[in-house]
């Protein structure tokens, strides 16, 4: 297939490395036209512009961090929409907001395109070796057209609907879950803490009993070992999705006071001077709380 992809950062390397190995025809864009080298050493073509790289391509996967991004990519003069073929597909494999969804998907269609959004679940060592979780969004012919490319990005995709936005729906609510999971280990450490016990064994006890997945020993072990720097999803990109997600509460009409609490903790982590830390750095932030660490 002949793929474009734009955003070569944490995540976008990793998948875009999957697709050049899985032998689709590749051209990669990005701001920082260094973190195109290591793809046309392995074959790809870096384009200069979106124009460019929108050329003869059937898919244009973008992986980009904000809904402003993504939208000034899509509609800008020399950009997605006026650059992509007629009946090629735009796949948002960011994370972005219900409106920013909404928007791209009515630009593609004024331009005779199709949007599929396909948000992933996961990290930046998770997309190096093609075991993301992946959500699809879109019409059910363009979902199966992209069906070899998320397979080759990811373990599984769960087709949420017909709707771009549906995928958008899933990845912000499962992100809140995951926030709130954060929020509820830092809470349990801060007060084994306080009882003299070792962080480690009550990490043990969480993941070798009830909480044996992959976001609890991930998460768990960094706030265990305290290796906050070896950044994987950082604060700052926690407060950018909180706000999506509670925008699309509010646009939904639905109370979400847990979300409230993750919010106000990656607000304070941010004020302590921790937002480029991994967010797992939470734990820091309750055990301030808690008295057990200063400010």
């Amino acid at each position: 297939m002949r793929v474009g992809f734009i955003g070569l950062g944490r995540m976008g390397r990793g998948m875009a490395n999957r697709l050049l190995g899985g032998g689709h025809d590749l051209v990669v864009h990005d701001v920082v036209r260094a973190a195109g080298d290591e793809f046309v050493k392995a074959g790809a073509t870096f384009a200069d512009s979106v124009a460019a790289l929108c050329a003869g391509r059937d898919v244009v996967v973008t992986m980009l961090v904000e809904d402003a991004q993504v939208i000034d990519i899509a509609t800008r003069a020399g950009g997605l929409c006026a650059s992509m073929a007629k009946g090629a597909i735009h796949l948002a494999m960011g994370t972005y907001g219900v409106g920013a969804i909404r928007a791209l998907g009515e630009a593609h269609a004024k331009a005779g395109q199709v949007l599929v959004a396909a948000p992933v679940l996961g990290r930046p060592d998770l997309a190096a070796s093609g075991q993301l979780g992946i959500v699809s969004g879109g019409p059910a012919d363009a979902v199966t057209t992209v069906a070899p490319l998320l397979a080759l990005m990811g373990r599984k995709t769960f087709h949420a609907g017909d709707l771009p936005e549906s995928a958008t729906a899933i990845k912000l609510a499962n992100n809140m879950v995951l926030g709130c999971a954060m929020i509820a280990m830092g809470e349990g450490f801060s007060l084994i803490r306080r009882y003299g016990v070792a962080p480690q064994m009550f990490y043990d006890v969480m993941t070798e009993g009830l909480f044996a997945s992959t976001a609890y020993k991930g998460y768990g072990k960094t706030m265990v070992d305290q290796t906050y720097d070896n950044v994987g999803s950082p604060i700052t990109v926690g407060l950018k999705d909180a706000k999506l997600i509670q925008d699309a509460a509010d646009l939904a009409r639905v109370p979400m006071p847990m979300h409230n609490i993750y919010k106000d903790r990656l607000l304070g982590a941010v004020a302590h001077g921790d937002g480029d830390r991994d967010q797992a750095v939470l734990a820091r932030e309750q055990a301030r709380a808690a008295g057990l660490e200063s400010s």
